[in-house]
């Protein structure tokens, strides 16, 4: 299988560039920056309920025909309730910004992060050129207009 190439500039010193953790693994890991706080420190504090943007760092030169996927991190979903909020997120190919990361805390306790934890993982995935036109009559399914649990629950 071919490699596809994603070109990564660190836009920050203590920017990581992201890593898979085993040889079977879909994402890469990416690290947080947190600006010092007014001790400092290098640390916030996610409260539950609350929400943070979280700068990595990193910039991506993305192939045409991809994209890097945003998702959360099993571990931190499992054990903190802390997720991606918009995911997953796309950085597209012809963006050039830096990463950021747009955690939220769905757990009860509050969750540090410091510079250099792992706070989510990053899929390349390929996307197929599309176009939507508009027609007159869909094709027909077994599923038709059933929504959400129209399928049933088990």
């Amino acid at each position: 299988m071919t490699k596809i190439v994603f070109g990564v500039l660190t836009c920050h010193p203590k920017a990581v560039i992201p890593r898979f953790q085993t040889a079977g693994a879909a994402g890469a890991d990416v690290h947080a920056i947190v600006e010092p706080n007014e001790d400092g420190e290098e640390l916030f504090v996610l409260a539950p309920g609350k929400r943070v943007t979280l700068a990595t760092g990193l910039r991506f030169d993305i192939p045409a025909g991809y994209e890097i996927q945003v998702r959360s991190r099993s571990g931190l979903a499992h054990k903190w309730g802390v997720v991606i909020l918009n995911q997953p997120g796309t950085l597209d190919s012809d963006y050039r910004g830096e990463l950021k990361a747009m955690l939220i805390n769905l757990g009860e306790e509050p969750f540090p992060i410091k510079t250099g934890d792992r706070v989510a993982q990053l899929v390349p995935a390929a996307v197929a050129p599309a176009a939507f036109e508009p027609v007159t009559r869909l094709s027909d399914t077994a599923r038709g207009q059933g929504g959400f649990g129209s399928t049933g629950l088990r």
